[in-house]
This record gives structure tokens, sequence and C-alpha cells, in this order.
């Protein structure tokens, strides 16, 4: 399928340089919390709808018609999101288990995939909800591009739990979370962090405190939870976002 079709029959807006045309409006309570974008196989993003503007555009830019021509001039501007790529929109706490499963899609191990995502909009909030992506074909049998359609899940009781990304740990919080979500009690972590056993305990009463988990086993939960560990990784691994 071509992208222009792509795009005619999904009512996307075609940023610059896709060849692809401009469709009819979409009513917003028809397409509410429906993300839906077209990237290219280096998964920058070429297309999208109204509800994907909202969220990832910035806010000035998100607010224009996106439903009009794109400009083909230097005197205007599309909207921002156009030519950046994806895996920047992701939570650096999901990013690459997300991006593997881009490359197995990309390779054509399979047609498409869905899972739960979290992305950081344009003023910084998260984006939490469920992500579905296919490959895009046209003559051939390798992909040409990719759909990918992002159901926000803004309200429910689990989106409260998630947290931008902010410096939120120094180096040693992060190596004694890592240690503790990797199954490894007070001793083991001060030998191995050259620290006395009463120097680990202090620094897990802050990480308590810090993320507002009542024990340790809490405490790692919440920390996936918020994205502070990484997503889909052995050992586990802070997020650098969050380290000061």
């Amino acid at each position: 399928m071509r992208l222009s079709t792509l795009v005619d029959s999904l009512q996307l807006t075609a940023g610059p340089g896709t060849g692809g045309g401009t469709a009819t409006a979409v009513r917003g309570e028809e397409r509410s919390s429906v993300c839906i974008s077209v990237l290219d196989t280096a998964l920058t993003i070429r297309q999208a709808n109204q509800d994907f503007f909202r969220a990832f555009a910035t806010p000035a830019e998100g607010s224009a018609d996106v439903l009009a021509p794109a400009p083909s001039d230097s005197s205007s501007t599309a909207p921002d999101v156009f030519g950046r790529n994806f895996r920047d929109l992701v939570h650096p706490s999901v990013r690459q288990p997300l991006m593997r499963q881009f490359e197995r899609l990309l390779e054509g191990r399979r047609d498409r995939f869905a899972t739960n995502v979290v992305a950081l909009r344009s003023t910084g909030d998260v984006f939490n909800g469920s992500l579905t992506a296919a490959a895009v074909r046209s003559y051939g049998p390798d992909p040409t591009a990719v759909l990918v359609v992002m159901q926000s899940g803004d309200g429910s009781e689990g989106n409260a739990v998630v947290a931008p990304r902010r410096k939120l740990l120094s180096e040693i919080d992060a190596r004694i979370l890592e240690g503790i979500a990797a199954g490894l009690s007070t001793i083991p972590l001060a030998s191995r962090l050259y620290l006395s056993q009463h120097g680990v305990e202090y620094h897990v009463t802050g990480l308590l405190r810090k993320l507002k988990a009542p024990n340790r086993a809490a405490l790692v939960s919440r920390a996936y939870a918020m994205g502070v560990l990484t997503v889909g990784t052995w050992p586990p691994r802070v997020v650098d976002d969050f380290i000061k």
C-alpha cells in the first residue's frame, strides 16, 4: 500500500517530502486520544493525525490547522514532530525493548506487534497507553513504512504511577537500587560498593523516602512503575535520565 493511500484511508496529515496528500478532517470525538502516525524505515515520523500532534507537537504548533496542505516553501513550518525519530518520543525505561520489536518488524520477522508504551509529550508529561505497529509494504516483500497507532490510557489508575523523567538519584543511589532489584541483600551490596552496612542502609532509607515505598520489594516495583528501572534488561539498570 502506498503512503499516500494510507494517508487518505486513515485520514492523516502528511509531512513535507513524503509525497502524501491531505485527508478529509476527522471529528475529534471520533478519534479521541488515538494517535496515528506513519514512520519510514528509519523510524522517522512522516505523517500523523490531529491527536498525535496534540500529544507530541509543541503547543503552538500542535494547535495549528494540521489538516491544511503540508507547507512546501521555506516561509512556512510543519509541526515539529515531522522529521523526528519515533524513539525520541519514547520514555527511556521502555525504549530498548520497544526498538527491538521495531527491528524485528522491519526485518520481516513479523507483520505487526502490540505492546504497552510510555512516551513523553512535548510538555514533559507522560503519555501512557497501548501501541500497535504494523508493517506497510508496497510491491516487494520488504516493509516500506510502519503504521503506528497509540491509544492513550490517560485517566487510568496506573497512569498516575508513571513519573516524568527527572534527575532523582545520585550515582550511589542508582547502584544500590540496581542491586536491590537484582536480589542482593545489605552485606553483598556493601562489599560490592565499598560501603559499610550502615552506609547501605542509610541510602536504602533515602530511596524508600524518595520513591514513597514502604519496603524493598515495593521499592523495586515502584521503580519499575515510575520508569526509573529499564524494562526488559538484566541485570537491572537505572535509566540514565534519572541519575544526577
